[in-house]
């Protein structure tokens, strides 16, 4: 019994010296990479088209302290996001358990499906400006479009993922349509939604800056878009930066998600 416990804390043990390893190693990649844009691509490339990560640091301190409007501006794009994420996400859900389940559903809604999904989002900007209005509903619409199809495609195909075999031992012990759909068909989809809500995240965050840059006065794409005004270059790489990073912690936290709460049903999240 000890020596399983001793084994269990050297496994342990080990995977965290790994695991620091490997963040050592992308710490040291993120430097390497600003010290090669500072000394060498810069001056390559002239400050005009590509300023130095000092300069943009400068920038950022000029929006964050002078201005301040780079946290307010990054928190509205970051509300729009989550905003229509979720919302798209519980519809795509939604939906795709019923296509998912029902043939005549889907066969029903199948030409619409492949159809609007080749449509990007960004082409029905101007569309849903007319309908929604240039405030807040059109752009958080334009997320739910692009966030909910994706997240309904993959949980459809998860649930026609589904061994047919599970199903029928779930019914041979006496199991309802009901129960059947709650306690085989959700928890094996779940994987297939995790992943279609991480996929829908990362387009959500695409078709906001587009939205900011035609029909905004706030926001991570309107401050990239506006600089161009006062040929404030700097700028423009301090929202695409702050763009970057605030996709990248987002997706972080879903992964995070992804290893503690739903750790049953979705496994191993951080290999893909």
């Amino acid at each position: 019994m000890q020596d399983a416990k001793s084994r269990g804390i050297m496994t342990n043990l080990h995977r965290l010296k790994a695991g620091m390893k490997y963040r050592l190693i992308s710490i040291l990649s993120v430097a390497a990479f600003v010290l090669l844009w500072q000394f060498v691509l810069t001056p390559v490339f002239g400050t005009i088209f590509l300023p130095p990560p000092s300069a943009i640091l400068r920038g950022a301190a000029e929006l964050l302290f002078e201005r301040k409007i780079l946290l307010s501006y990054c928190l509205v794009s970051l509300n729009r996001v989550m905003t229509g994420w979720i919302i798209g996400s519980v519809i795509g859900v939604i939906v795709g358990l019923l296509i998912g389940n029902s043939r005549v559903i889907k066969s029903a809604a199948d030409p619409f499906i492949h159809f609007l999904s080749f449509i990007p989002a960004i082409a029905l900007l101007t569309v849903f400006m007319i309908w929604f209005g240039v405030g807040e509903l059109s752009k958080i619409m334009l997320i739910i479009f692009a966030t909910g199809f994706t997240v309904m495609i993959n949980t459809a195909t998860g649930v026609g993922a589904i061994e047919e075999e599970k199903i029928q031992a779930a019914r041979s012990l006496g199991a309802s349509s009901l129960q059947v759909f709650f306690h085989v068909t959700i928890p094996a989809t779940v994987p297939y939604i995790y992943v279609g809500m991480r996929l829908a995240m990362r387009s959500s965050f695409l078709v906001i800056i587009a939205a900011e840059m035609l029909a905004a006065s706030s926001g991570i794409g309107y401050l990239i878009w506006n600089s161009r005004l006062f040929f404030k270059i700097n700028w423009m790489y301090v929202g695409i930066i702050m763009l970057g990073l605030l996709g990248f912690v987002a997706d972080r936290l879903w992964r995070k998600i992804g290893n503690t709460v739903l750790r049953r049903y979705v496994r191993e999240v951080g290999r893909y």
